[in-house]
């Protein structure tokens, strides 16, 4: 009975899979539909646009054309009829000349005859008559102003869309996870010079494997990619996976998206547990700030506001208040132990984060501690904490704590302080998150889950989780003694 129980247990869950993947697909289907559709319209427009713009640029040579012939026109017009009035003027005064001959042909006087033929002799010799050129200066042919546009046409009859890009395929053994980035490199199957650019979508995804439509992230898009590899660089992975797909690009059409692939980006991400904090702490996600008031400057200024108005004393604070409500039933600091915690346990492996001090801070420790510290302990006091602390009043010292013992670090401050804990490996090491010089090093084994742990006075601090163990920092660990840092175990910190 209890085996067919369990043999239908998972053909219900079997089923119910299918389903779901069913029900993806379809989702998946009709969103294809609805992007085949508004692709067709933007295919279109595209086309309107490209006949309007060869209209608009045949249009334009058109008329620069016909201005052109309307200019020889008009040159060759005004030529002839400039040579049409000199002939008109030597035509007039060619006929006087031989009327004037004709006329002197009855003169009987030998003498009067000598002299007219003299004169016009001269007059025939200077006569613009003699001196024109009977050939038209231009021709009347405009034939040299045609255009053939034979080659052209066969062209335009011959335009055919531009052929879609093929699909990238990624190179997921060139693809690189580290230092909060990624680099991810793909190739075209086949050469395609028509290439323009390239566009990388990526998305962040607790799940593993193809990308899904329901419950994942939108897509993130970097576009005009030239190069075939791109980095994302400043990431924060508060996600396991990265969804990465490419898409190929001409002037006129973009290709389908590559086959996506799915990256791990392993990082410790944590947040500050303000149910465990000192009240005189003020927390904010992974922001704590000093406040010497401890929630109780409002309830001062009502207190007086209360004594102005009835003469009676202010009321102390109650535990009815809302902030000893919200904690009343809750483990949390007090006395000198200005304490917040991470809300997320180190258990195993390798993880890393990072601290900034506001400039104004006066005292900061920053390490890591068991769970359940004591309500009065302080970080590095306890044979269950580890830190290193900054003490910033009157003069600066540096120090590296533990079982109440502390090891001076000759070496200056950084502005952010990286952690890296090995728990597996029994090693707490900080550094200089901008330089990545180390700058001290606990050695042990763990034998609980550590909880990150910070303490401030006059101050504040911002924490920086979903950051990947740095490459440097894996290179340091190997030869961390001959850098420059200092070491420790438990039991010989000075």
């Amino acid at each position: 009975m209890d085996e067919e129980r369990e043999t239908l247990q998972r053909i219900v869950s079997t089923l119910v899979n299918k389903n779901d993947e069913i029900h993806n697909f379809i989702d998946m289907l009709n969103h294809t539909i609805s992007n085949v559709q508004v692709n067709s319209s933007n295919a279109i427009s595209e086309l309107d646009e490209e006949f309007d713009g060869l209209y608009s640029v045949l249009h334009e040579m058109k008329g620069s054309m016909a201005n052109t012939i309307q200019q020889e026109e008009a040159r060759k017009i005004q030529a002839l009829q400039d040579q049409l009035s000199q002939c008109s003027r030597a035509l007039e005064s060619s006929e006087e000349l031989l009327e004037l001959a004709v006329q002197s042909l009855d003169i009987k006087n030998p003498v009067e005859l000598l002299e007219a033929t003299r004169q016009i002799k001269d007059s025939v010799t200077v006569a613009s008559a003699f001196r024109l050129s009977l050939k038209p200066k231009v021709s009347d042919s405009m034939t040299h102003m045609m255009v053939d546009f034979a080659l052209e046409k066969r062209m335009l009859q011959a335009v055919k869309f531009l052929p879609v890009p093929k699909a990238p395929e990624i190179d997921v053994a060139a693809c690189l996870v580290a230092d909060n980035c990624i680099t991810i490199s793909w190739r075209m199957p086949e050469e395609d010079s028509r290439i323009d650019h390239f566009v990388l979508e990526y998305r962040k995804t607790n799940f593993d494997g193809l990308p899904r439509l329901k419950g994942e992230q939108r897509w993130e898009l970097v576009d005009y990619i030239k190069a075939t590899q791109y980095t994302l660089s400043g990431l924060k992975f508060d996600t396991k996976y990265m969804n990465l797909r490419v898409q190929a690009c001409n002037k006129a059409v973009a290709g389908e998206y590559s086959d996506p692939v799915t990256l791990e980006t392993k990082a410790f991400v944590f947040s500050l547990d303000s149910t465990s904090s000192h009240l005189n702490l003020k927390v904010e996600d992974n922001y704590v700030e000093w406040d010497p008031t401890g929630g109780k400057g409002q309830e001062k200024i009502k207190g007086k506001e209360n004594k102005n108005r009835s003469n009676t004393a202010s009321p102390k604070r109650s535990t009815n208040s809302p902030r000893a409500l919200a904690r009343g039933s809750r483990d949390r600091f007090a006395g000198e132990s200005y304490t917040v915690l991470g809300d997320t346990a180190v258990e195993s492996g390798q993880h890393y984060w990072e601290v900034r001090a506001q400039k104004d801070c006066k005292s900061y420790s920053v390490g890591v501690t068991y769970r359940n510290p004591g309500k009065f302990d302080q970080l590095g006091k306890t044979n269950s904490s580890w830190c290193i602390h900054i003490n910033n009043w009157l003069q600066t010292t540096f120090s590296a704590k533990h079982n109440n013992k502390a090891k001076t670090l000759d070496i200056p401050v950084p502005d952010r302080i990286g952690v890296y804990c090995d728990f597996d490996g029994g090693q707490l090491s900080f550094y200089n998150a901008s330089s990545k010089a180390l700058l001290h090093t606990f050695r042990t084994k763990f034998t609980q889950p550590l909880l990150p742990g910070f303490m401030i006075w006059c101050g504040g601090l911002t924490v920086t989780t979903g950051l990947q163990v740095p490459s440097a920092v894996k290179t340091l660990q190997k030869s961390e003694n001959g850098l420059g840092g200092s070491t420790s175990n438990l039991n010989n910190v000075a």
